[in-house]
């Protein structure tokens, strides 16, 4: 099997693999340097949940475009896989992401919805999805996923939710599930049998059931079938067949750059994010600073940044890890352009906030998935840069390259919000600082 191309939708999608590249630019030269690295695959950080659809279909069409030109140019041009990276809890622009890379890259023999999770406790069953909450599997409809305010839904039954989604154009009978009996009695021959894009749902509640979907794969792909996957992650891991990472979870506290405080930047406002972040705060020799999030923008934004760059300041000249978070009120939009336009701002603030941050800080973790992708592309200025594994289940820690003029080595966690029990992001401070467990 050839490379695997992975455009993520958020900059989360890599939380299941290691030494693979993340690209936050699709430049030509990027792409090239992508596709003649070693590693069986690489993800370009389009960031298009955090887009209107409009600007999200515009930046794809751009990377397809890209893509094409220089897969044209490599030696096997027909011979990857292309994976539309997205949410475990079936959040996103879909099917506008499927239906434009099928578009600009087909065509297509099929494109297969497998969003199991497995680190994240989300498996599909008979068709459904679920996702695991305090012990119970409970249909992802009927969390708050589902009420996002942009990517809202009322079905857990992929089927319905392809129906719901596509507005009736795939309606729900249209639409294959492939359950693990149907695989191993018979899994090439079914794949070898899908034609024109094709909408297959794929159940799986363990490692195993992708493994021998992605062995299926692989035949059918050598029979010349041509595939687009929108997954979550633990598709990778069975595609990519990857070793063990050389670094265990619990020894990466290795990375850390000296004894120096180091940072926590938290994003995401979704429930488990401020548990952990509750959690968080609890720990011995930590500073809260929270970041008002009605105070990043208008004519006291300049003032603002500086008084909370003072204040951390003080805390790391007093030897205590920074952990800067916004302010946890929930906040209502008369639109999505409008809610995006405050997002946008407050994001930039905290990109600048941690661009006024000491030089000799020891780590970094970035806690949500829009606030990882922009620490790497705006707050880090990072074109490229190399997954070294997990720190924690679904939690990717890259290095920074040696010659950042910033922040050299510095290790960095990609944290997305949905992830991890109420303990998890205390424990990645502790394993950085050395603490292992």
């Amino acid at each position: 099997m050839g490379k695997i191309i992975v455009i993520d939708d958020d900059p989360t999608g890599s939380q299941t693999v290691h030494g693979c590249l993340l690209l936050t630019r699709w430049d030509s030269s990027s792409l090239r340097s992508a596709l003649a690295d070693t590693a069986p695959l690489f993800f370009i950080l389009a960031n298009t949940r955090a887009l209107p659809a409009a600007a999200a279909a515009d930046r794809l069409r751009e990377i397809a475009r890209g893509l094409r030109e220089a897969l044209a140019a490599s030696p096997s041009p027909d011979g990857y896989l292309l994976v539309s990276r997205s949410d475990s809890t079936l959040r996103g622009h879909y099917p506008l992401e499927t239906d434009l890379l099928a578009e600009e890259l087909g065509p297509f023999d099929a494109h297969f919805l497998v969003p199991a999770f497995f680190e994240g406790g989300r498996i599909t069953h008979n068709g459904t999805h679920y996702l695991r909450q305090d012990g119970h599997l409970v249909p992802v409809h009927e969390t708050e996923f589902a009420r996002d305010a942009v990517f809202s839904f009322h079905h857990s039954y992929l089927p319905d939710y392809v129906e719901e989604k596509t507005k009736g154009r795939i309606p729900a009978a249209a639409v294959r599930v492939l359950r693990r009996a149907d695989l191993v009695e018979q899994g090439e021959a079914i794949l070898r049998g899908l034609r024109d894009n094709a909408c297959v749902a794929v159940d799986a509640e363990t490692p195993d059931d992708l493994a021998c979907f992605a062995a299926a794969v692989r035949a059918a792909q050598r029979a010349g079938k041509r595939f687009l996957f929108r997954s979550a992650a633990s598709l990778l891991t069975a595609l990519a067949d990857l070793p063990p990472q050389p670094v265990a979870p619990e020894a990466m506290g290795q990375f850390r750059r000296g004894t120096t405080p180091g940072v926590v930047l938290v994003g995401s406002h979704v429930r488990k994010s401020s548990e952990q972040l509750e959690v968080l705060l609890e720990e011995e020799g930590v500073a809260a600073i929270v970041v008002d999030v009605d105070r990043c923008q208008g004519e006291e934004r300049v003032a603002y940044q500086n008084a909370v760059l003072q204040q951390c300041a003080a805390a790391y000249a007093q030897g205590q890890d920074l952990v800067i978070y916004t302010s946890r009120e929930e906040r209502r939009f008369a639109s999505d352009t409008e809610r995006l336009t405050f997002g946008e701002a407050v994001s930039r603030f905290l990109m600048e906030v941690l661009q006024g941050l000491p030089r000799d800080i020891s780590f970094l973790i970035a806690k949500g998935g829009i606030t990882s992708n922009d620490t790497l592309s705006t707050g880090l200025a990072l074109a490229m840069v190399r997954s070294m594994g997990q720190i924690l289940p679904g939690c990717s820690l890259v290095l920074c390259p040696a010659e950042h003029p910033r922040f050299p080595n510095l290790p960095v966690v990609i944290f997305p919000g949905n992830v991890g029990d109420r303990d998890a992001l205390a424990l990645v401070r502790r394993r950085l600082r050395g603490a292992g467990a």
